[in-house]
């Protein structure tokens, strides 16, 4: 009786252990989410400096597993019978080539697999592909070694089917390493399947450095293998104590923050990527690469215009009737435009932490990682909400210039004496230089006039205070100057802008030219002059006597009979380019006006304006809020303007008419003799323009 009562209370106890050991399952799985819940389970931890170290190791790992021999025969092994090693055409750059050097493989034995370009995401591997890979390298006596599988890829955070890439590595006996940004979500209690699929891999390197926002803590490689000697032989364990050590800064961090703290740092970088993703669907003309809105913290996004024509459904295929060349000016300015709002946003919301990248498929884009950037620099809500604003208040800007760019290129090219420069690299309205006459169009060299010019130049059109921002650099593929015209923001008049570029330019070489001219026409005169007053000495000299040049005689000879000369001199007339003497001066002791210089130069053809009416801006067209005959009232208005200003010039030349003619009849006679003809003399009407005429006259 007494044995079944110890078996009794034996069995009661299991059951209250077992209990109490489901119930703290349930409050684990409640209150501890991620891969504390036993995710990942039967597994060992690597801590490491490099995050690419702890996956060289694993690949050694893998060989000594694979390769039997390798221990006692080396490269031998691998000759006779190649490691492949598949990697992801998205995975980061460099990877293949540092794990080559680090392994001593050749770099044939790296295996780069495409991504999808049919069905689903174009930064996904292409698991029939890789299948196809993995049995063409069987059939030539290679061995498939290991897979690298992205649980969010580097560049836009896309997960890669891991679940099917397990089932096909299983398949052949491929070693399966899986990292990426999106295994930080193994800590939530929502983790999309993609990502859980991650759990039954061989081996996983994690960051947590970048996710907390910890600085100097080391990468993790998570792996699971039984062999503790081939372990130690690959460098995974170590029986050194500062190897031990290692693990010491990211365990104290951890104690830190807590459980709690690392789950809510990870949910916040989180729901920030959700929010702004939320944001953009309602913003039009940014176009959002997006794979799963819960399995990705990371916001890829562009900014996008349908082009005439597009296919609606798919936004990205121009019209089958566009050139190729049209199709990729398009892509070009798509790029640049996206490279500007990068760097504008970047510099507006500096706590966003935006990246501006470059991806085959998509162009340049826009990446927001709240994940690897949030905690360090502290992203808030009120951040992406003013990243959202900001976005909006710059897409006009980008609509106006990208519509304007192709008008500006027919204008340049229609316009004598402008050469329209295509930059892809510029984000502005389009770049333009001007061919001045001593223009060496066969060299890409440096030209001295042509820089002059365009400086020249930039300094005039700055000076309009325009809303247009213009520049001076060098050409593209090339070392000649150019102009670069900026961004547009509003309506712009093309022509204007065009027409006021190139007579500008103009205007500055004929100047130039003046100048030049002028400085030869003085330098002559000079001489000249030197050379007249040197002969004026050489006659004054016999004219007086070579007894008035001795000291004490000349000066008696002075005084009894002095010489009555008078003072020659030189003087240079600019205007005429020559030079003159001055005894009209000394005669009439007053220096005469000359001839009045002409006028400077100028091709430009001024626009009259509406008060308040900034430069090269479409006046009178898309506005709703001028009626017709406010419209009609404005086109008089300038008009009136314009007759005010040519009247006086008008009037003179009529009054300068009517005095070259003493025999002509006054204005005020003529025209009442006209009027008396007519019957129609009224003496009390006044005439301003008559009494004007009375006066100038």
């Amino acid at each position: 009786m007494g044995k079944n009562l110890k078996e009794a209370m034996k069995m009661l106890e299991d059951s209250q252990r077992r209990t109490e050991e489901e119930n703290g399952k349930k409050l684990v799985s409640g209150d501890i989410p991620g891969p504390l819940q036993g995710r990942y389970e039967n597994g060992c931890a690597y801590f490491h400096e490099e995050e690419r170290e702890g996956l060289a190791k694993i690949c050694r790992l893998a060989i000594h597993s694979r390769y039997e021999d390798f221990v006692v025969d080396g490269f031998n092994v691998l000759y006779n019978k190649k490691p492949v090693i598949y990697l992801s055409a998205a995975a980061r750059p460099g990877l293949g080539q540092y794990l080559c050097n680090q392994l001593g493989l050749p770099f044939p034995c790296l295996c780069r697999v495409p991504c999808n370009t049919m069905f689903g995401s174009q930064h996904q591997m292409d698991v029939a592909f890789l299948e196809k890979l993995i049995k063409d390298d069987v059939e030539r006596g290679r061995l498939p070694l290991l897979l690298v599988a992205n649980a969010g890829t580097a560049a836009v955070g896309h997960t890669d089917k891991i679940g099917r890439l397990k089932e096909l590595c299983e398949q052949y006996g491929i070693w399966l390493h899986v990292e990426g940004v999106n295994l930080a979500t193994l800590a939530l209690g929502y983790v999309s399947s993609s990502v859980l699929a991650a759990t039954k891999c061989d081996s996983m390197t994690m960051t947590p450095g970048p996710w907390l926002g910890l600085p100097a803590v080391p990468a993790v490689t998570l792996y699971k293998h039984d062999d503790p000697a081939l372990t130690l032989v690959a460098g995974l364990t170590s029986n050194k104590p500062a190897d031990k050590l290692r693990a010491l800064p990211l365990w104290l961090s951890l104690q830190y923050l807590g459980l709690d703290g690392i789950v809510e740092r990870i949910k916040h970088a989180c729901q920030l990527s959700q929010r702004l993703q939320e944001s953009l669907k309602k913003v039009n003309y940014i176009k959002i690469l997006v794979e799963d809105e819960l399995s990705s913290p990371v916001v890829v996004f562009r900014f996008f215009q349908e082009l005439p024509g597009s296919d609606p459904v798919f936004k990205a295929v121009p019209a089958p009737n566009m050139t190729p060349s049209a199709v990729g000016r398009e892509r070009h300015s798509c790029d640049a435009l996206n490279r500007w709002l990068g760097e504008q946003l970047k510099q507006l919301v500096p706590a966003s932490g935006l990246t501006v990248m470059d991806l085959e498929a998509d162009g340049t884009c826009v990446r927001f990682s709240p994940l690897m950037t949030a905690a360090v620099l502290g992203t808030r809500g009120e951040d992406v909400d003013q990243l959202v604003a900001c976005i909006q208040s710059k897409l006009p800007v980008l609509s106006c210039t990208l519509q304007l760019r192709e008008e500006f290129k027919q204008e340049v090219e229609g316009t004598a004496g402008l050469l329209y420069v295509d930059d892809p690299n510029w984000p502005g309205i389009g770049v333009v230089r001007y061919e001045h006459a001593n223009d060496d169009k066969s060299t890409l060299k440096s030209d001295p006039e042509g820089e002059k010019i365009h400086a020249g130049l930039v300094k005039k059109l700055n000076e309009l205070e325009s809303d247009l921002t213009f520049k001076i650099g060098p050409e593209y593929k090339s070392m000649k100057s150019c102009l670069y015209v900026g961004m547009a923001s509003d309506d712009i008049d093309v022509a204007e802008l065009v027409e006021t570029i190139a007579a500008t330019a103009r205007e500055i070489e004929e100047n130039s030219r003046l100048l030049e001219n002028m400085t030869e026409v003085v330098r002559k005169g000079i001489q000249e002059a030197q050379v007249e007053l040197q002969k004026a000495n050489e006659e004054r000299l016999l004219e007086e006597g070579v007894l008035r040049q001795i000291p004490v005689v000349g000066s008696v000879l002075n005084w009894f009979s002095p010489v009555q000369a008078l003072q020659k001199g030189r003087t240079f007339n600019l205007t005429a380019g020559c030079l003159e003497s001055t005894e009209p001066i000394y005669v009439y002791k007053a220096q005469g006006a000359g001839v009045t210089p002409p006028p400077t130069p100028s091709g430009t053809r001024t626009k009259q304006r509406l008060p308040g009416q900034k430069p090269f801006k479409r006046s009178l067209r898309g506005s709703d809020a001028l009626s017709e005959t406010s419209s009609v009232s404005h086109i008089e208005d300038l008009e009136k303007v314009e007759h005010l200003s040519g009247g006086p010039e008008q009037m003179t030349l009529e009054a300068s008419s009517t005095e070259g003619h003493p025999g002509a009849p006054s204005p005020r006679h003529a025209d009442q003799t006209e009027a008396l003809k007519k019957g129609a003399l009224r003496p009390e009407v006044d005439h301003p323009q008559v009494e004007g005429l009375e006066s100038l006259r």
